[in-house]
């Protein structure tokens, strides 16, 4: 066998039909676009999500910006303020309350590390800062972290 001896099998290569070219096409007249309304003109194609005149359903949802719906608000206190407490205080979620450091014993609690601390505590929160912990530590304290409710 030769290269010129080499043909394409049969039906590889499907001849595109040719519409609107007339009656005897078989494709003239509307060419295979059915009768009249959007679908059958030039250049126009069904917009997605359109409803006629009815408001899109798009439209009639309400709107969700760019955060998250269900996001954990920490109630955030900071290392200055813990260094106004007693040396060797066991700060927790009551203690704090009774302060009047946070509002709720009920939300998460986080300790940021704005300030400097030189009294060893024991702080039993929800969340810490890298920088809180460390300052924590290095002052003698403990920083445990607590389940969420």
């Amino acid at each position: 066998m030769l290269l010129h001896d080499i043909k394409r099998p049969k039906g590889a290569r499907k001849k595109k039909r040719i519409i609107g070219r007339g009656q005897g096409s078989g494709r003239g007249k509307t060419s295979g676009r059915g009768m009249n309304g959007q679908k059958s003109r030039e250049g126009r194609a069904v917009i997605h999500g359109s409803e006629g005149g009815q408001m899109p359903l798009i439209r009639r949802l309400p709107k969700f910006g760019f955060r998250p719906r269900h996001r954990t608000l920490y109630q955030l206190v900071n290392l200055a303020q813990l260094s106004k407490l007693k040396e060797g205080s066991d700060v927790n979620l009551e203690f704090l309350k009774n302060q009047g450091l946070i509002k709720s014993i009920y939300k998460p609690v986080k300790i940021l590390g704005v300030g400097e601390i030189k009294k060893s505590l024991s702080v039993h929160v929800h969340s810490f800062s890298k920088s809180a912990q460390e300052k924590i530590i290095k002052a003698g304290g403990k920083a445990e972290v607590i389940q969420k409710q």
